[in-house]
């Protein structure tokens, strides 16, 4: 009887899967034409930001409720906690209080997804838009912190476009966290560049950044993002049929599994990796593309024009394709992959850590995505393949500059490496248990660990220094700095120029 229950139980795991992910394409093709008309019937011009607050708002419960039934009501408690915490406590320390309790209370609904519900069941969960509402949450709060505590000059350029100067009211909290176009899939936004979308307000202001003229005459209409949402929906096809159709004839759990292919040459089952993470990431490309062209299709996400005028719809743009794909780094894979969460952990953690800002980063992503041991498994190989990569760039790479011919074959080598450590890394990241990562890292002789620690030990790399340190060394006045002090400074812009060269040098 327990066996004919047990065998019951798993048929119908992939049935309710494949339910929960049909209702999940159902909802954001609904929010797509929701947002066509969002745009033209209560456009700034003819409705009342209020009006549209409450639109958005409502829909966003919608989608949530039709999607996970009651469980939606976690996205309310989440956000009525912290908003508690925002009005009655101080500001002075208001964004650590819910810092805590926004990740607190999103690691205590992942523990009871995945331990007491259904382990494993990797598919649409109430806690993936609860990690899109802690993103908010917190990223909203550092902003309220910074507006209202600290003056403009004590600001980074990035952070003064973020202050927020004034208490949001609860509709425009709620608006914010759980409108109809990034309840289910994101990505996040900034709090300012949300309500200048609700206002209208957010044309005007990039016209006034990037000038866009046409003929000689300012642009007075909106622009129109009918061809980028063309473009997207477009990818969106090509990367889901890609995911359907290679996923299932390569998946990645069969090179652990799979007697045959752990038996294969090392080099064939390094190929196999990189074709079964090769068609895996598509599935990403799909959800990530299709939220992107929801808020384009609202009027969310102008970004400016370009130099020929032509309107760019990127602003909340979660990833870009071709160069995850001909990444010829660690980093510039990270930095084009999940975009906006990047940004949350880099204003959050990265710039305001004090002591090894890259591990607490990293540490912070794991705890972030879930409670599966594979997320700790990624992302601590995430830090050793960091700071590898960084000694070998700082090291070896000034020695390929001198001609073309040695440019494309250090690019070349590179890119194949950083393909290489990003399968390694992230096979933990798709099994989620402790023994699968661990049979494929012991048939792998844990070869990317050995070589990291090797590299991060026999490189030297020049220790940045600490916050402290710099604080330190601006706060003396003219008088005080010695020719000791001019010299370090002029050695420090020398690198910072040799950095930025780099950076162009590796965008073109």
């Amino acid at each position: 009887k327990l066996t004919s229950q047990s065998s019951v139980v798993l048929w119908l795991q992939p049935k309710q899967m494949c339910v929960r992910m049909v209702n999940f394409v159902v909802c954001q093709l609904f929010a797509l034409l929701t947002a066509c008309w969002f745009r033209l019937y209560l456009h700034p011009s003819k409705t009342s930001p209020f009006i549209r607050h409450v639109v958005a708002t409502l829909l966003g419960f919608y989608l949530a409720l039709f999607c996970f039934g009651w469980y939606a009501l976690h996205f309310l408690v989440q956000s009525g906690l912290t908003y508690g915490i925002m009005i009655f406590t101080g500001v002075e320390h208001m964004h650590r209080y819910c810092f805590v309790v926004a990740l607190g209370y999103l690691t205590l609904c992942q523990i009871t997804r995945v331990y007491v519900f259904d382990y494993g069941m990797y598919s649409a969960d109430f806690t993936g838009p609860m990690m899109v509402i802690t993103q908010k949450i917190t990223s909203l709060a550092f902003e309220i912190h910074d507006g209202l505590t600290k003056k403009e000059e004590h600001l980074k350029p990035s952070q003064q476009y973020l202050a927020v100067r004034k208490m949001p009211s609860l509709l425009e909290y709620l608006s914010y966290n759980c409108n109809f176009m990034g309840i289910l899939a994101g990505p996040t936004c900034s709090y300012n560049d949300y309500i200048a979308f609700i206002e209208g307000t957010c044309y005007q202001r990039k016209r006034l950044e990037s000038n866009g003229k046409e003929n000689g005459k300012c642009k007075q209409s909106d622009p129109s993002p009918k061809r980028d949402v063309i473009l997207k929906l477009g990818t969106c096809a090509l990367c889901l049929l890609v995911y359907l159709t290679f996923y299932r004839v390569c998946p990645v759990e069969r090179i652990i599994d799979d007697p045959y292919f752990t038996s294969q040459p090392f080099f064939l089952r390094v190929l196999y990796l990189y074709l079964s993470m090769l068609s895996l990431r598509p599935k990403y490309y799909f959800v990530w593309t299709l939220a992107d062209a929801i808020h384009n299709a609202a009027g969310f996400g102008f970004s400016g024009y370009s130099k020929d005028g032509t309107p760019q719809w990127d602003l909340i743009s979660n990833l870009r394709i071709l160069n995850i794909e001909l990444a010829t780094s660690f980093k510039t894979f990270l930095d084009n992959w999940n975009i906006q969460t990047a940004l949350w952990l880099k204003r959050v953690c990265y710039e305001r850590c004090p002591y090894h800002p890259t591990a607490a980063t990293f540490l912070l992503s794991a705890m972030w995505h879930g409670v599966y041991p594979g997320y700790y498994f990624t992302f601590i190989t995430g830090i050793s393949v960091t700071l590898a990569a960084r000694a070998v760039r700082h090291n070896v790479r000034q020695h390929f500059l001198g001609s073309s011919t040695l440019k494309l074959f250090y690019d070349v080598i590179t890119w194949a490496s950083t393909q290489i450590a990003i399968c390694y890394t992230v096979v933990p990241f798709v099994v989620l248990a402790v023994g699968p990562s661990l049979r494929f890292y012991w048939s792998c002789y844990f070869y990317l660990h050995l070589a990291c620690v090797l590299l991060v030990v026999a490189l030297p790399v020049k220790r940045r220094t600490s916050r402290e340190n710099v604080q330190e060394k601006q706060s003396p006045s003219r008088s005080q700095k010695s020719p000791l002090y001019h010299s370090l400074l002029l050695k420090q812009i020398a690198v910072m120029r040799n950095l930025i060269s780099e950076i162009v040098t590796t965008t073109e």
